[in-house]
């Protein structure tokens, strides 16, 4: 089955690949359409294991990587991930005193920033995510699937 997908070009493969990332993400936020109301337990259970997928994809897909790449490039690692760990909840922070600066005397701004919040976050995290899936090296393209 692997063959197949391995002999096809490579821009090819990322669109593939792509659209099958989008599909089961669109599957499993479909999910929501079965129920009318979801008991307090059961969403409990839910985003707790939403969670620990989080980390454990997190931790397998981006923390340790870097460390090993940090070690690898004989810097020191804890500080390297500390850095930019801290950089990316600093955004977070500049983003939500920026909205606070806009949004002065707004009704419903508690609601409309959690919104604005969410919507930027999800978009900073695709943007490195879509950019990974395929990289041009100037000769080829380089398909990256996580």
């Amino acid at each position: 089955m692997v063959a197949w997908f391995l002999e096809l070009s490579y821009p090819l493969q990322a669109l593939i690949a792509t659209l099958f990332t989008w599909a089961i993400t669109a599957c499993g936020a479909a999910i929501v359409f079965l129920f009318k109301t979801v008991n307090k337990n059961v969403l409990d259970a839910m985003l707790g294991f939403a969670a620990g997928v989080m980390i454990a994809a997190t931790f397998w897909s981006l923390l340790s990587p870097a460390i090993e790449m940090a070690i690898n490039l004989k810097m020191i690692a804890w500080l390297v991930i500390s850095i930019g760990f801290l950089c990316g909840g600093l955004l977070l922070f500049i983003g939500d005193k920026i909205f606070d600066h806009f949004a002065k005397d707004k009704v419903n701004s508690s609601s409309l920033k959690r919104i604005v919040m969410l919507v930027s976050s999800i978009t900073l995290h695709n943007i490195p995510d879509g950019l990974k899936i395929m990289v041009w090296d100037g000769r080829h393209f380089i398909i990256m699937i996580k």
